[in-house]
């Protein structure tokens, strides 16, 4: 077979396949050039999804009449230079782009204009180029005091096989629209529009850069409802920080497409962050449930490898370890620091006007400090009778005052404590409680099912999980690798209470399960843990396994929908879901209770 040296035609044509999947990552190539510029506002419009005409107008530095060709030249690149012993870093990537690929690839396979003015320059310049030939640079118009204009037609004419692969004009719209988004979601002080065949689909004014800002940038892209349900991460650990926002459980959707994970202010997609969110909310939601979530990580250039794909889409960490601990354990601190709190839109959905507890009439210290030691300490106080000393069995003292009266403490009103005091059951499933300024409706059987799973969880980490010994070991024929992760693993999984020990290069040896999983399929099991193994890094499905059983235990000893509570009762439970985290969703993402606030019972009757 004779070996050939193609023409650098076909080589950009080839290289536009890996880079310009289709007109959204011609769009992200041409906004990511923008915002390596310094652009300040970034304005695009697409036509017929993206395949008819894509242009991106930004007001950064500019190109001069030089540079031009350059521009458009394969491998030419600005973000990239030598440093003092005149070698090319490819370690510490400190820009979007930097492979000087994008520009040369579009202009391969369809019509590319770019008209520029460079900062300082009094007259701007443009240059075409057409299914890879590069015309004259000319002089040009241009609307802005300087910038760039980047103009798409005909993407993909010059390689009418690729047009077989696209989707429907509105399938590639969708796609474009949400990629800017998450550029936008990247970059809050930078303001993007989106025009979509003639219509503005997205307006987003630039933001104040940091924490208040990201978080309205969030807002306008995911909806205020995010905002309203979003808990804060601000967590540093080994050198690197992680920062941003995550939802409440119950604020929860049916796929992961609403989770986001930005590595130095770059969108990228990363199984580290789905295995760490499926870590973190294994507790409060199902298996069909997910999170939503923006995070964002930064650390040294050099601890990150984005030089993995042409796209940037995906990055390298040169030890993931540290970065998903920090991702699970700070999102776990941030799911215990919500106390019993759920999501809005459990509410809204039914009235508009429901609200999550923001625990009303609550000390200095907020709802922790009520839990620490200050209301927490006397919450069984509340409950009448339950302190009081009975007269039948002390009787009176010797002077003839009575002892119960002289002894006992006084009794705080329950409807000043954060879920009320309980009035009512309904159906003999659902608690009324009034609160000093609303009331609150508690499904009784949820709220019991995740206080005693909580319970369950806590005995269980205190004491180990209880292991039985299989009768005859059972021998789980795998792939070597998958063998290999089992058994290095094999301290954490026997605390778990799965005892594996290897058995030749491509199996396991199974000795002992977690006794409350009964009667099990072992080889099932490994091969799910091997699996997780895999593809999280951690035994997520061992851990899912227990907890599973505990959630499983503990809906059999709640207290069961159709029972009827006495008061005593009832306020017992609403003390202790204010006393336990997590208390206001169950175990599978649903909440416990919802809240309407006086004013807007008032409103429902037209009294405001």
């Amino acid at each position: 077979m004779t070996i050939r040296r193609l023409p650098p035609e076909l080589i950009n044509r080839i290289a536009a396949g890996e880079v310009v999947e289709r007109p959204a990552s011609a769009m992200k190539e041409l906004v990511e050039n923008a915002l390596d510029a310094g652009a300040r506002a970034v304005d695009v419009q697409a036509d017929g999804g993206g395949l008819t005409r894509i242009l991106v107008a930004d007001d950064g530095q500019g190109l001069t009449a030089a540079e031009l060709p350059l521009a458009v030249e394969r491998h030419a690149t600005s973000k990239l230079a030598p440093g003092p012993d005149g070698d090319y870093d490819l370690l510490r990537i400190a820009t979007m782009g930097f492979r000087g690929e994008a520009l040369p690839s579009i202009g391969s396979v369809a019509r590319l204009s770019i008209a520029s003015r460079a900062k300082g320059q009094a007259d701007a310049h443009a240059i075409f180029v057409d299914a890879g030939a590069v015309g004259a640079v000319s002089p040009a118009a241009f609307p802005g005091p300087h910038g760039a204009r980047v103009e798409v037609r005909d993407l993909f004419y010059a390689t009418p096989a690729r047009l077989k692969f696209m989707k429907s004009e509105r399938s590639e719209s969708t796609a474009i629209g949400e990629e800017l988004k998450r550029q936008a979601m990247a970059h809050e002080a930078v303001a993007f529009s989106l025009d979509l065949d003639g219509r503005r689909t997205l307006r987003l004014p630039a933001e104040t850069p940091g924490p208040e800002g990201r978080l309205a940038r969030l807002a306008q892209v995911l909806g205020r409802e995010f905002a309203d349900n979003a808990l804060a991460i601000d967590q540093e650990r080994e050198g690197v920080r992680l920062s941003g926002y995550v939802g409440l459980p119950t604020f929860n959707r049916g796929n992961a497409a609403h989770q986001y994970l930005f590595v130095n202010g770059r969108p990228v997609r990363d199984r580290l962050l789905q295995g760490a969110l499926r870590a973190a909310y294994a507790d409060f939601l199902a298996r069909d449930r997910h999170p939503v979530a923006a995070l964002y990580v930064e650390l040294d250039a050099g601890l990150v490898d984005v030089n993995v794909h042409p796209a940037k889409a995906e990055v390298r960490f040169r030890d993931p370890g540290p970065v998903r601990g920090l991702i699970v354990g700070a999102l776990r601190h941030a799911l215990a620091a919500a106390g019993h709190r759920a999501s809005t839109t459990v509410s809204m959905a039914a009235l508009g006007g429901f609200r999550p507890n923001p625990t009303p009439a609550q000390p200095a210290g907020g709802f922790s400090a009520w839990r620490a030691g200050g209301w927490a300490a006397r919450a069984a106080l509340a409950l009448p009778g339950l302190e009081e000393v009975s007269a039948r069995v002390e009787g009176l003292s010797e002077a003839g005052v009575d002892f119960a009266e002289r002894r006992a403490p006084p009794v705080e009103d329950p409807i000043d404590f954060p879920l009320g005091a309980a009035r009512a059951q309904l159906h003999e499933t659902y608690i009324v409680a009034q609160t000093r300024d609303g009331m609150v409706v508690v499904d009784q059987h949820a709220a019991h099912e995740r206080l005693v799973y909580e319970r369950m969880k806590a005995e269980m980490a205190g004491g180990g999980v209880a292991r039985q010994a299989l009768l005859l070991p059972e021998v789980v024929e795998l792939d070597p690798a998958e063998a290999e992760r089992i058994t290095a693993r094999a301290e954490e999984l026997a605390a778990l209470g799965l005892v594996v020990e290897p058995f030749g290069p491509g199996a396991v040896l199974v000795r002992e399960i977690p006794a409350m999983l009964g009667e099990t399929d072992a080889a099932g099991l490994v091969r799910d843990i091997a699996d997780d193994l895999a593809e999280n890094g951690q035994a997520l499905a061992l851990k899912e396994r227990l907890e599973e059983v505990c959630s499983t235990m503990a809906c059999h000893g709640s207290v069961r929908a159709g029972r009827r509570l006495t008061g005593a009762e009832m306020n017992a439970l609403l003390r202790q879901m204010e006393a336990t985290p997590h208390s206001g969703q169950c175990n599978h993402g649903r909440p416990t209770y919802v809240e309407l606030k006086l004013a807007d019972i008032e409103r429902l009757f037209g009294r405001r």
